[in-house]
């Protein structure tokens, strides 16, 4: 719906993010917290905040803010299912560098998800470029029906602008 209410207001990307950025920072701002304390049983006044706590949490920030940023420039310019298929390339990823990066443990689900969504996107892509390579033949009658309409009337244009002759003698009468 992101994606038809852009092309109907004719918004940009950006313009949009702009608009709902605001609304999702106050909105965590305010209920972030309450959230924190439901899950965690811990206050977020009662953390000590260090410089690395700090540097990581400006990493995150800036993350999340181009996450939204391509995923609004997505949204846009591809189908829904397009779309899709790019969050589940970013869930592999976020799964992957959890793995590498923090040491989380992979389980036989996590890797047999990200197999299932690989060859999902896989399957997707060589279905797309078949899709596209194949002649369309509502386009190529379309299109013979225009070139005979456009023959059509530059016919008659030329028969209107020019007078007539006398075709025997070549004169114009």
């Amino acid at each position: 719906s992101i994606g038809s209410l852009q092309k109907k207001y004719s918004v940009g990307s950006f313009e949009l993010l702009s608009k709902t950025a605001p609304i999702q920072a106050v909105s965590l701002l305010v209920f972030g917290p309450f959230i924190d304390y439901y899950l965690s049983g811990k206050l977020l006044s009662n953390y000590r905040f260090s410089s690395s706590a700090f540097l990581f949490i400006l990493l995150s920030c800036s993350l999340a803010v181009f996450c939204n940023v391509s995923q609004y420039l997505c949204i846009g310019r591809f189908s829904a299912v397009t779309f899709q298929v790019l969050g589940h390339m970013k869930t592999v990823c976020i799964l992957t560098l959890g793995w590498l990066l923090f040491d989380s443990q992979l389980t036989v689900k996590n890797i047999l998800g990200m197999t299932v969504a690989v060859l999902g996107m896989i399957v997707y892509s060589w279905a797309v470029e078949a899709e596209k390579r194949k002649p369309d033949s509502k386009t190529i009658s379309h299109t013979k029906n225009n070139l005979l309409e456009e023959h059509v009337e530059l016919l008659k244009q030329r028969i209107e602008e020019s007078p007539a002759k006398d075709v025997e003698l070549g004169h114009a009468k």
